[in-house]
């Protein structure tokens, strides 16, 4: 019974930075994976983030060295942190788990980067 919820998305210019949220309840955050996606209009979901249990990191090449990820135990909350936002990033974003190997996603929530 995971619950997930993403919020912080809003609208940008290019070159400008945003941080992202996403609340888990209903289970024990610390162990478990946390991975963003993203999904632009017209385009199939992508991952771009992935933040592990123990706290490791990995990003997809199209914003590696822009986006960081991080998490708090604490406050059962990972964030994701984007800088030199790009029209290209543009999107809704969804934080996604797996517990128990079931697919748990948030609603999503709309980054627009304006040019």
């Amino acid at each position: 019974q995971v619950q997930l919820i993403d919020y912080g998305g809003g609208l940008v210019q290019a070159g400008g930075s945003l941080r992202i949220s996403c609340v888990a309840s209903g289970g024990v955050f610390s162990i478990h994976d946390m991975h963003w996606y993203r999904e632009a209009p017209g385009k199939q979901r992508e991952l771009v983030a992935t933040i592990s249990a123990a706290g490791h990191t990995d990003f997809a090449d199209s914003v590696k060295g822009r986006f960081t990820a991080s998490k708090d135990n604490a406050k059962n909350t990972a964030y994701l942190q984007m800088t030199n936002l790009k029209p290209e990033d543009t999107g809704v974003y969804y934080c996604h788990t797996r517990p128990h190997k079931t697919d748990r996603w948030g609603q999503g929530t709309q980054v627009t980067v304006s040019s």
